[in-house]
């Protein structure tokens, strides 16, 4: 998968991140995080928000309720807002990537959250992404069809 992608999930993640933790929309925080890029000076380094960053922001929000049940229903032991911040939201664009997203291989999916997840998150955060968007890919014709 190519850096561009990876930078677009990880700045994605970020703008999700930001916005569980300000409590506000995320389309909110990713017009801000826009905003900003397009206000930059030469030689800044306001990160640039692609269109891969938008669509992922876009499609988590669209489909956010139902990408919020399924962490709930299949996370167990942890409920959403018991959970770690950075795993939460390194999930939501996992799920919808990988359940939403045509595109994209689900093992590449899996393997870049928990490549963010070892960056920004615990120890135990990548085998948990890993263990619940894997539980994901097993169910996803039956999710997207509910």
């Amino acid at each position: 998968m190519s850096n561009a992608r990876t930078k677009a999930r990880t700045r994605a993640f970020q703008i999700l991140f930001e916005a569980d933790h300000r409590g506000v929309d995320p389309q909110r925080v990713l017009a801000e995080w826009v905003g900003r890029a397009r206000e930059a000076q030469p030689g800044d380094t306001t990160p640039q928000v692609g269109e891969y960053t938008m669509q992922l922001i876009e499609g988590y929000t669209e489909h956010a309720r139902r990408i919020d049940e399924l962490i709930s229903s299949y996370a167990v032991g942890w409920t959403l807002d018991r959970m770690p911040i950075a795993d939460r939201n390194v999930l939501r664009i996992g799920a919808y990537e990988l359940i939403w997203e045509d595109g994209v291989p689900d093992a590449v999916v899996l393997d870049e959250a928990v490549e963010i997840a070892k960056e920004y998150s615990t120890d135990e955060s990548p085998a948990f992404v890993n263990g619940l968007l894997a539980r994901f890919m097993d169910l996803k014709p039956t999710i997207r069809r509910g």
